[in-house]
């Protein structure tokens, strides 16, 4: 069996879309095993390892019973594994309105044109900006998002300036930016948002507010 039809799976379970634009839609969320960040506040290290060997086309027939129009791939680092670019294109056939959420450092130059990418640039607050692919920049459309979490006002700067470095406005309007959960409160966030007049939009991670900082499969 080649790594082109088959994904090692964490889990497939239908919630809300906790973050994003399509935040409070429902959305059925396949988590794939596997990451080669560690990112210091990542809060789904039980992806990291695991999971069981899935045939893609189960995937995508389990991904399709639970009938939500969004269907969202994330990790884990989704990217990682082959099997998903096609498992991503198969959903779009499908109807399904897909996102992936993908570390920055994975390659998306190959993604699907259809898919709705959400990329993670990862300040330094996380000890893995350093892995950032900003050619992954050269990729993004109007119909992309990209996303900041920020610890601290230092992660708040630096994003500051990746925004103006790199005109990031001129490839979408989707900038976000959230708090790691517990560590930077949003109202300071807000606060300096407000005083920088950024164009960006504050976020909170739905689901730790609806459920709790450390449920899983929601």
């Amino acid at each position: 069996m080649s790594k082109e039809d088959n994904l090692v799976i964490h889990e497939i379970y239908a919630s809300i879309q906790g973050e994003s634009t399509f935040a409070g839609l429902r959305c059925t969320f396949v988590r794939t095993t596997g990451c080669n960040l560690r990112c210091s506040w990542c809060d789904t290290t039980q992806a990291f390892y695991g999971g069981t060997r899935m045939d893609r086309a189960d995937v995508l027939a389990q991904a399709l019973a639970l009938d939500t129009p969004l269907v969202e791939l994330t990790g884990g680092e989704p990217l990682l594994q082959p099997a998903v670019f096609q498992l991503m294109t198969e959903l779009c056939d499908a109807g399904k309105t897909v996102l992936v959420e993908t570390s920055g450092e994975a390659d998306i130059a190959n993604v699907d044109p259809r898919v709705h990418k959400i990329v993670d640039l990862k300040a330094p607050g996380s000890n893995e900006s350093h892995r950032m692919r900003w050619s992954n920049l050269q990729h993004i459309t109007p119909r992309d998002e990209i996303k900041f979490v920020l610890a601290d006002r230092t992660d708040y700067e630096w994003m500051r300036g990746v925004i103006s470095e790199h005109r990031l406005v001129e490839r979408t309007p989707n900038l976000l930016v959230s708090t790691v959960f517990g560590k930077l409160a949003a109202r300071d966030v807000v606060a300096w948002v407000l005083e920088d007049k950024l164009p960006v939009r504050v976020q909170l991670q739905m689901h730790k507010y609806v459920w709790s900082a450390d449920a899983q499969g929601v």
